[in-house]
């Protein structure tokens, strides 16, 4: 099993800041990582994954820290309630690390890779009825033009559209890789499906969808003083979230011209990363599947 390394470790743990007896939720918990170190810095942890398999793995991983450590499984649209039903709160610190797993990545019965032949799986939680075959084989060619182009901002996403419909059935990552690459072609290092599967990828979970409710959650259950860090993957992701800490960051949130306040927004946190955090080049070398990862990070007031 390929083990899971955690991005930007230290640089998260640093922006949280951890204390000793103060509550943590890691709303991504993964293989772990970033939770064992939290745990190690003596804070209580509440770690949240949707994906079954994940919370196993990380269940085996924190074994040692004991009661200061509870795993559900459960999605992170959930959190106020999850927090709420144990008793979790107040909540010093949050963290979204959104990023996939190696062990999701390398798992082939998920298929979320082309590099690994698999079913056209992509789901997170393995029991919700949505997958990329369901895409890939029933979906009006507009749909899933739409959904390449609005989750991948692919302009070639007409064309793959076309395509793929054309090539139906399709039932494996690799099947579906070489109808993209056959369509739009092989230039430069990066393979050219990669786009349509991270795009299907985010149709078939709601990534953007759940992670704009989840945030807001997270917003409203810090402690005041407490940190958000999350740490996105591609720019539609950051782009979702520096544009909402950015919103909440403000007082008036009015259109521009209006002579007066009528939203009656109040700012609810500051900004503590006015630029985005990005790995370093040692980590980028050690680490390759951390060289898209950006970290923002803001403080309840």
């Amino acid at each position: 099993m390929t083990s899971h390394i955690p991005v930007l470790l230290n640089e998260a743990i640093e922006a949280l800041q951890v204390e000793r007896g103060l509550r943590y939720v890691d709303c991504t918990v993964g293989g772990g990582g970033h939770a064992a170190a939290i745990l190690e810095k003596g804070g209580q942890l509440l770690g949240i994954d949707v994906d079954a398999e994940a919370i196993e793995v990380a269940t085996a991983r924190l074994l040692p820290y004991g009661g200061r450590a509870i795993l559900i499984n459960e999605s992170f649209e959930n959190l106020e309630q999850i927090c709420s039903d144990l008793g979790f709160h107040p909540v010093r610190g949050i963290l979204f690390d959104l990023g996939m797993s190696s062990l999701q990545l390398t798992d082939t019965k998920r298929g979320f890779s082309f590099q690994y032949d698999g079913p056209l799986n992509m789901r997170f939680n393995p029991s919700q009825e949505l997958t990329a075959a369901t895409i890939v084989n029933t979906f009006r060619e507009e749909e899933i033009a739409h959904i390449i182009e609005t989750y991948a901002e692919e302009p070639r996403s007409n064309r793959i559209a076309r395509s793929i419909v054309a090539s139906r059935p399709l039932s494996t990552t690799r099947q579906l890789a070489a109808v993209v690459g056959q369509t739009v072609g092989f230039r430069g290092r990066i393979h050219p499906a990669t786009k349509t599967f991270q795009a299907l990828r985010i149709a078939v979970n709601q990534e953007l969808e759940r992670l704009q409710v989840a945030l807001k959650q997270a917003v409203d259950i810090l402690d005041l003083g407490g940190r958000l860090v999350v740490i996105g993957f591609h720019s539609l992701e950051d782009r979702l979230v520096k544009g909402y800490l950015r919103r909440e960051a403000l007082g008036c949130i009015c259109p521009p011209g209006t002579p007066v306040c009528i939203c009656g927004h109040q700012a609810t946190v500051k900004l503590i990363t006015k630029r985005v955090i990005t790995p370093s080049s040692a980590e980028v070398l050690a680490n390759p599947r951390s060289r898209s990862a950006k970290m923002r990070v803001a403080e309840r007031i």
